[in-house]
């Protein structure tokens, strides 16, 4: 068993929205491992990282991943500092990865500016970009499909998936 296609990508890349319509237009199940990560520790990821630190939400995002990998055949988003972790980095070498490019300019008027994203919360541009620095090499070594999503409609991204993914 193993999902259809990952999706990964930063903050505002599109994850959750455009994977739950390439899953209705594959014709299977969604989950997004951040809703894991939430419903398991029974509080949203804001909360995690004030009440219990960033270490103790990769650990809970790493189980979810590894849950989601084992368990789920449909389209699964990942968090997007879910890989980070080179045990994720490994999970994922052999499956269809989806990597959603955004510009910081498109990625900021998605997400806003807003606390609920917790490493965004003190210089959100400038913690974004750093985000993106460390981040970007990780998700293009772990793509098989890559699509940019600036000033794009969701249902042309994910045409360019499905063909992406034939």
């Amino acid at each position: 068993m193993k999902p259809k296609a990952v999706v990964i990508g930063p903050p505002g890349s599109g994850k959750t929205t455009v994977g739950q319509l390439l899953a209705e237009r594959l014709g299977v199940a969604f989950r997004d491992t951040d809703h894991d990560v939430e419903a398991t520790a029974g509080k949203p990821i804001a909360e995690i990282f004030i009440d219990d630190g960033e270490e103790r939400f990769r650990a809970l995002e790493r189980a979810a991943v590894q849950a989601a990998l084992a368990e789920h055949e449909g389209v699964l988003a990942l968090g997007g500092g879910s890989i980070l972790d080179p045990g994720t980095q490994a999970d994922l070498a052999e499956l269809p990865v989806v990597y959603l490019e955004v510009g910081l300019s498109d990625a900021v008027k998605r997400v806003g500016l807003a606390s609920a994203r917790p490493l965004l919360v003190l210089n959100p541009r400038s913690q974004f970009r750093k985000l993106m620095e460390e981040r970007r090499p990780i998700y293009e070594g772990l793509a098989t499909v890559r699509v940019a999503t600036d000033e794009r409609e969701p249902a042309d991204i994910v045409d360019e998936i499905v063909k992406g993914l034939e």
